[in-house]
Order: structure tokens, then C-alpha cells, then sequence
């Protein structure tokens, strides 16, 4: 059985970037191919392909029949352009001056179309928190549109907190600032972590107040609104699915799952009806990459609903996440899941393959075969439990796990990471620089140290507890024969030095409110390279302040924005 305690790791963390890189390739342009923002190519065929919403109206309804619903952002005031992602713009050929155009703003915070832009919200359902809950659809998510480069590559671009929609039920459809930012730097943050993510093209100030309560306390305030531009092959979720198997209506449940296979999954494309269960299949095995991901660089979604389940296997909807800092597979950043701790850092791999069996259930009708669909299930679970200790040996430097001699050397270092409040980055990073020679006990742990929030307690049976595991993880480096220079390398190249710390981005934030956007900046540039050691950016490494143990913003957060 799958522990849920154990930190999840990939089988082979390599391939497994590579597998990713080779699906949505990073071609570099020459600047002969580069574009303007007018010359900007659009093929919607999402919305060409699928049935649109008769309904032209922007009033909350249920939207039946329909994958989507035409709506047009709404304007805003003073749109200003506080931070972009020049290396998302290359995704589809953007010239790196069009930054700099006034043009840029009006476009990404909804006030302008391009010519070829055809904006829409799309219609699904969802469980939130293990239980249905009917329709949802973008409630503040508007699409501009699928733009091609040279390359014929596609690229959705969708605005966030561009305004109301056909499916905002109760709210205004806006996002501010603080939800904003965080958005920007974590979808950067993860790409550049080698997890397969959506990506963020830009961050833009509205001029415009939004009203939120943060922490649903009836202490709702005015905060500054802000739009971001997110980037995609593809926003389609588990959810566009559900609402169709839910309203029983296989036509346009076939309509879009043939959609999906020949424009996202186009090698499984056939005429044959196993081409469902082999889709599905292809799906669980890129969730599960995506999870292994996740628990490998410490990072909780926090909200793991079937709605924010991309069918691509990316990350998507960065709400009410957390960067796991002390090791604590318990722990979750969101406050409404405070109780239940359903989406707890420990228990995301148990969480995505209930997820995958309501998708399995949802596109049953087109399958119509149980085992074919357990299998895809199976192939899930195979991957997140055999990777598991493959990837810890990953971690570890290993050149490869023996569960002969690793699997008491995995289960112990997992219970010792909770002994103290442990620093899970600064460790792995820290357990680098532990040699294979000699050392002596005060030495190992100076070397681990900085890893611990209350080193004071390195002391009797807890001391004797990981001094015996750093002997018998010493005893095992020898059996691999590989030199220290070896195996930091190794190590160094799974796990990360900079991560996007809570505390980090709520910095950002308190300064940003004021004016100072420039950290938002900073942090992006030391993210883009979180394995490497970078002069000067040791503070952005630091672990987490006192200061910040129990702030709103750097422990827990609401589904509000």
C-alpha cells in the first residue's frame, strides 16, 4: 500500500524532465521570426471545434449543451505592466520590445482584442473537497485565444481576474494584487523546478480597488486588482468532462473527448474505441508525473479539486498553495481545508488518484469497459509507488535504489526529517556537502545545522538518532563507489537551492502594495535557476523568519482573491 506519509519522489527524475521538454518543447527563435503583437497569428479551435453557448448574455445561468460561453473582459481603468516573463513570450515568437509597448498592457489586462482574438469562458463542473458541486466553469479565467508560432506550435493565452463571466456565481470575476503575484512567480517558479506547470506571461495593475476578505472573517477590504496572463497548450480540466457525464450528455461528452485526443494526445488518434481507455491511461501516467513533482520540490497545491486538474498533466491554479518548508506531511496551506486536511502536502498522491477515478467514471459511457479503465488506475499507482524509492535514492545522490539495503535507510531518514522542525530544502542541500570520509560528530553537525528551525535541540537521543543515520547513509555512499564531487552533483541536480518560500512572496507582496514592484523581478531571476548557487542571492535561500511562523500570507491562505 501507498504510505501517505512518505515524500513521493519519481522513479527517474531525468527522464522524467525530458519527457516533459520533449511534449512542449522550448524552441529558440531566431529574431527573423519573431513577431509584434499585431502580427500575432490566432486558430481558435477550441471554439471552432466544440459547441459554443448560444446565450450572448454575461448574466449567471447554467450553461447547458455548450463547452464554453463567448464573453469579453471587462476594461479597466489604468492598465500598468509590473512584471512579465520574457521566455513566455519566445513560447510563441513575442518580440521582447512589444514588453515595452503601451499596447502591451491594454491587450493583457482585457481592454484591447488582437485581431484573431475570439474571448470565451469555459463550462465544467467539479468536486470541491471530495463532493459535487455541479457546474463552476471560469468564473474569473476569460481565454483570448490559441495563437501559433512559427514553429505551428499552439499556445492558449487567458487572462485571470479580467472580469465576470456566465460562471462567476456570486463573485465579481477580478483577482488582486496579492493573489496576482503569486500566480506570476509560482507558475515561473515551477517550470524553471522542472515541474510541469502553466506558465505566466505577465502581471498587470488594473488602477482599480477590488473588494476581498481575505480569510472570510467579515473584515472584508479594498485591495489594488491586477490581471495575469496565463499560458498554456491547453486549459482543458477534469471538470469539462464531469459536467457533461453529469447532465448525461454523451454526444458532446464524445465531441470533446475526440477534440481532446486529436488536438492534445494527437499519436493516440484512431477510429478504434480503445483509443478512450488509452487516452485515460496517458492521462494517469502524466498526473502522476506531475504529483511526483510536486512532492519532490515540496510543494502543496492546497486545493486539489477535480475542477484544478489539468488533463495535461500541468500544474494549474495556483490559489491557496504553500511551499512545504518544515518537513510536516500533514500540513496544508488552506485555510477553508484547516479541519479536514483533505489536501495535506502527504496525502496529494491519494488525492489525484481519486481524482483520476471520477474522470475514469466520467468518460465510462465512451469506454464502456471497467477493467480497461482500472487499468489506467493501476498504471498510476505503479508509478507513484515504484518511483517512490527511486527517486529518494535520486535525492540521496544513489546510483540506483536496492531495496535490500535502501529501504530501512528511506523509512528512517523520513522519520528523522519530522524529529526536529526540519528545513526539507536546506537539508537535501545541506546532506550534500556531507562527505564520504571520516567525519567527526560535531562536524556532521555543523554541516546539517542550518537545516533545523531550532538547532538548540540537536542534543541527546534526537542528536544520537540522526548521527546514526548519517553513519549508515555514509556506509551505503561507499557501496556506489561514486566520489563526493560525484555525487553533489548529483543531488544538487534534483535539489533545489531556491524555491519560492512563502515568506518570500509575501515580502514581494507588502512591498509591491506600496508601489516597489521590483522584488517581484528579483525573485524571478534567482528562480529561474534554483539549482544553481548564485552570489549575492543567499538571503533568497534563507529559511523561513520567526516572523513569519503564523502570518496570513507565508502559512495559510483562503480560496479568496
Amino acid at each position: 500500500m501507498m504510505s501517505v506519509t512518505l515524500l513521493i519522489l519519481k522513479i527517474d527524475f531525468i527522464s522524467s524532465i525530458m519527457f516533459f521538454n520533449d511534449d512542449y518543447e522550448i524552441r529558440v527563435m531566431s529574431e527573423n521570426l519573431k513577431r509584434n503583437l499585431t502580427e500575432l497569428k490566432f486558430d481558435n479551435r477550441f471554439i471552432d471545434q466544440l459547441p459554443a453557448d448560444p446565450d450572448l448574455s454575461n448574466g449567471r445561468r447554467q450553461v447547458v449543451g455548450a463547452c464554453y460561453s463567448r464573453v469579453l473582459p471587462t476594461p479597466v481603468v489604468k492598465p500598468t505592466l509590473i512584471a512579465h516573463a520574457t521566455e513566455v513570450g519566445d513560447l510563441f515568437g513575442l518580440n521582447v520590445d512589444e514588453f515595452e509597448s503601451p499596447v502591451f498592457a491594454q491587450v493583457f489586462s482585457g481592454n484591447r482584442l488582437l485581431e484573431g482574438m475570439d474571448p470565451y469562458a469555459m463550462c465544467y463542473g467539479g468536486h470541491q473537497f471530495g463532493n459535487w458541486a455541479g457546474q463552476l466553469g471560469d468564473g474569473r479565467a476569460i481565454n483570448l485565444g490559441e495563437v501559433v508560432n512559427s514553429f505551428g506550435e499552439r499556445w492558449a493565452l487567458q487572462l485571470k481576474g479580467a472580469g465576470p463571466t456566465p460562471y462567476s456565481r456570486t463573485a465579481d470575476g477580478l483577482a488582486v494584487l496579492r493573489s496576482s503575484i503569486r500566480e506570476f512567480l509560482c507558475s515561473e517558479a515551477m517550470y524553471h523546478l522542472g515541474v510541469p506547470t502553466t506558465r505566466a506571461l505577465s502581471l498587470v495593475l488594473t488602477g482599480e480597488q477590488v473588494m476581498r476578505d481575505m480569510l472570510y472573517d467579515g473584515n472584508p477590504k479594498y485591495e489594488p486588482g491586477a490581471v495575469v496572463c496565463r499560458v498554456a497548450p491547453s486549459f482543458i480540466r477534469f471538470g469539462n468532462f464531469q459536467i457533461f457525464a453529469a447532465r448525461d450528455d454523451v454526444e458532446n461528452l464524445k465531441r470533446l473527448c475526440d477534440f481532446t485526443i486529436e488536438d492534445s494526445f494527437p499519436h493516440l488518434h484512431s477510429d478504434q474505441p480503445e483509443k478512450y481507455s488509452a487516452w485515460f491511461e496517458e492521462v494517469c501516467k502524466r498526473t502522476a508525473e506531475m504529483v511526483i513533482h510536486w512532492m519532490r520540490v515540496g510543494f502543496v497545491h492546497g486545493v486539489m479539486n477535480t475542477d484544478n486538474m489539468s488533463i495535461l498533466g500541468l500544474t494549474i491554479d495556483y490559489g491557496p498553495y504553500g511551499w512545504l518548508e518544515d518537513y510536516d506531511p500533514g500540513w496544508t496551506p488552506n485555510t477553508t481545508d484547516a479541519s479536514g486536511k483533505r489536501y495535506r502536502f502527504g496525502n496529494q498522491p491519494l488525492v489525484a488518484h481519486w481524482n483520476l477515478y471520477q474522470l475514469g467514471n466520467a468518460i465510462m459511457p465512451l469506454v464502456q469497459d471497467v477493467e480497461s479503465l482500472q487499468r489506467g488506475l493501476e498504471v498510476y499507482l505503479d508509478r507513484i509507488e515504484a518511483g517512490s524509492s527511486q527517486m529518494i535514492a535520486e535525492k540521496l545522490g544513489l546510483s540506483m535504489y536496492s531495496a535490500a539495503t535502501d529501504e530501512a535507510l528511506k523509512k528512517e531518514l523520513f522519520e528523522i526529517l519530522i524529529l526536529l522542525e526540519t528545513d526539507m530544502t536546506i537539508f537535501f542541500r545541506s546532506l550534500a556537502e556531507i562527505g564520504i570520509e571520516d567525519q567527526s560528530e560535531d562536524e556532521i553537525i555543523s554541516v546539517l545545522r542550518e537545516a533545523y528551525y531550532s538547532p538548540a535541540l540537536l542534543v541527546g537521543e534526537v542528536r544520537t538518532r540522526i548521527l546514526k543515520w548519517v553513519g549508515d547513509y555514509k556506509r551505503r555512499l561507499l557501496l556506489d563507489g561514486l566520489s563526493n564531487e560525484e555525487r553533489k552533483e548529483r543531488m544538487n541536480r534534483v535539489n533545489p537551492k531556491y524555491v519560492l518560500r512563502n515568506y518570500l512572496a509575501q515580502l514581494a507582496i507588502d512591498r509591491s502594495e506600496k508601489g516597489d514592484h521590483a522584488m517581484i523581478g528579483e525573485l524571478l531571476d534567482v528562480l529561474r535557476n534554483p539549482y544553481v548557487e548564485q552570489d549575492g542571492k543567499e538571503a533568497f535561500a534563507e529559511k523561513r523568519p520567526e516572523w513569519a511562523r503564523d502570518r496570513v500570507g507565508c502559512s495559510m491562505l483562503s480560496c479568496s482573491s
